[in-house]
């Protein structure tokens, strides 16, 4: 079975994922779980038929080579586009594949918060997308960046490994570089992306340093920057960021973080109540004047949760009170509402104020 058939067959079943290695079937996520097809086992044999199929590019092929994995976007025409991770396991090519489809959902479509269409509008600033791998990070990003290609008369430049949603150019116009193609790292595109007259840059994940560095930079000069971190809440993706930097650095980026950030959304995908699909629950920290303060205070960054719960009026909320939102509109069970709390026990005692009223 050639390549665009098995993804093909992955998108009919509503699968996110796709898994390909020899020894076993096409496996398939589908509504959270691994599937095992009812196709043939492959052979690793058929896993060199099969990343040929893709047409790798020289330089994808060496870095394939020389580190053991390589990351390509692929597209099949009135099907999808893939993310797909080319990698070795036991002497043998496998490929781990996420579907994109072309056209980018919207933020309602995604059952995410009403204040993310307001956020991605920012005239400038930082903006964060955190989570887990697999949390939907990327498509929120570009559902934001869709609502500002709609809205707004403005330059956009993303920087992507790979690039994963295609857009095309409506009041904005777009253009998308690709890690490894059109630049070398993160880091170089972000820094020739202030060359190139943005109004707003995308940068795929902040991996290092630099890139950090050169983000703030770039939001304090009035342009809008929007990026992802692999953190699991708002209080974490602060530490996270100054974290990375020396110490005699930390004021000084406190500092410019604090003044310079729009918002953080940390979401996570949560089984649906039907076990059909995955919901996302969604903690969102707007960055107030308050907020600001606690993070330049260090003192004050524990506060951010309370003060996250406690300012819902301006569009913000804990991940508890997304997943009791959830669960009232009969969503998630509330078993998975339970695993995912950040507070089990006072959790279940506000569910417990509820079913008594």
């Amino acid at each position: 079975m050639k390549l665009n058939e098995i993804l093909a067959v992955a998108v009919s079943k509503k699968a996110s994922d796709v898994h390909l290695k020899a020894g076993s079937p096409p496996a398939f996520r589908i509504g959270g779980n691994i599937v095992l097809s009812d196709m043939l086992s492959l052979t690793s044999r058929d896993m060199d038929v099969l990343v040929s199929e893709i047409g790798l590019k020289e330089k994808k092929k060496e870095k394939l080579e020389k580190t053991g994995q390589v990351d390509v976007g692929y597209g099949i025409p009135g099907v999808g586009r893939f993310r797909l991770n080319i990698y070795y396991q036991r002497n043998s090519l496998a490929i781990s594949g996420r579907f994109i489809p072309y056209r980018v959902p919207s933020i309602r479509e995604l059952n995410l918060p009403e204040i993310i269409e307001k956020i991605a509008l920012s005239q400038r600033g930082l903006i964060l997308v955190t989570g887990v791998a697999g949390s939907g990070k990327s498509t929120t990003l570009a559902a934001m960046v869709e609502i500002i290609n709609k809205n707004r008369t403005v330059n956009i430049i993303t920087v992507e490994d790979p690039v994963e949603y295609l857009f095309s150019d409506e009041k904005a116009i777009i253009s998308q570089r690709q890690v490894g193609d059109d630049v070398s790292s993160f880091a170089e595109g972000l820094k020739g992306a202030l060359r190139q007259d943005p109004n707003v840059i995308l940068v795929g994940e902040m991996r290092d340093r630099e890139t950090m560095h050169t983000a703030l930079e770039a939001a304090e000069t009035g342009h809008v920057v929007m990026s992802t971190l692999h953190t699991l809440d708002a209080v974490e993706t602060v530490n996270r960021i100054i974290s990375a930097f020396p110490l005699d650095q930390k004021d000084q980026i406190r500092k410019q973080l604090s003044s310079t950030l729009t918002a953080i959304v940390c979401q996570r995908l949560i089984e649906n109540i039907d076990r059909t699909g995955l919901v996302p629950a969604v903690e969102v920290m707007i960055a107030t004047e308050y907020i600001r303060a606690a993070i330049a205070d260090p003192e004050k960054t524990p506060d951010i949760p309370r003060v996250i719960e406690m300012n819902r009026n301006y569009g913000m909320q804990t991940f508890d009170q997304s997943l009791m939102d959830l669960y009232e509109k009969k969503l998630i069970s509330l078993d998975k509402a339970k695993e995912y709390a950040t507070h089990p026990d006072d959790f279940m005692l506000k569910v417990k104020g509820i079913q008594t009223r």
